[in-house]
C-alpha cells in the first residue's frame, strides 16, 4: 500500500508522485525516471487526471492497474477525465452490490474511529477490499477504499 492521504485525510504528493511514475514507465519503460513526467500529456489528458486515478486507487497498486485497465478498455490514451470517472462509478457499484448491512455498519465505523474493530471485521473488510491498512509514524490506521467513500451510503 501507499499511503496517497495521510491520516487527516491531506494528500501525500510525493506518493502520489510515484504512483504517477509508475504509470508512466508502464507506457514508456525505456525512458529514465526523471524523463518520464514530460510524456504524461501522451497518457492522460492533464495531470489532474493522472492525480485522480492516483488519489483514487488509495495507494493499492492492485486497484490502480484495474482502474487504468478499464479506462484503456474504454478510449486510447490520452484518458479523459470523464472515462476515469465512468470507469470509478462502474467499481463502485460493483463493490456496492457486495457489502452487506452489518458490512455498512463497519464501515461507518472505520470512517468515524480509522480503527478495524474485532478480528471477523478486520478480515472481513481487508479481504474485500472495503478498507485499507496504512501505516505512519504513529502506527496503523485504516482508511475506506476511496472509490466507497464516494458512495452515498457513506456521505
Amino acid at each position: 500500500m501507499v499511503r496517497v492521504k495521510n491520516r487527516d485525510n491531506q494528500l501525500h504528493d510525493e506518493c502520489i508522485h510515484l504512483l504517477r511514475d509508475m504509470v508512466l514507465a508502464r507506457a514508456f519503460p525505456d525512458l529514465p525516471s526523471e524523463e518520464r513526467a514530460q510524456y504524461l500529456d501522451q497518457v492522460f489528458e492533464n495531470q489532474e487526471t493522472s492525480d485522480r486515478l492516483c488519489t483514487v486507487s488509495g495507494g493499492h497498486v492492485r486497484n490502480l492497474l484495474v482502474l487504468l485497465y478499464g479506462c484503456l478498455q474504454k478510449q486510447d490514451p490520452p484518458i479523459d477525465r470523464d472515462t476515469l470517472e465512468e470507469v470509478i462509478a462502474t467499481q463502485r457499484d460493483s463493490l456496492i452490490r457486495a457489502i452487506t448491512a452489518n458490512e455498512w455498519e463497519l464501515l461507518q465505523q472505520v470512517k468515524a474511529q480509522k480503527a478495524v474493530v474485532g478480528e471477523e471485521g478486520y478480515q472481513t473488510l481487508l479481504r474485500s477490499l472495503f478498507v485499507f491498512e496504512y501505516l505512519d509514524e504513529l502506527g496503523t490506521w485504516f482508511g475506506l477504499n476511496p472509490i466507497l467513500a464516494e458512495a452515498e451510503q457513506l456521505k
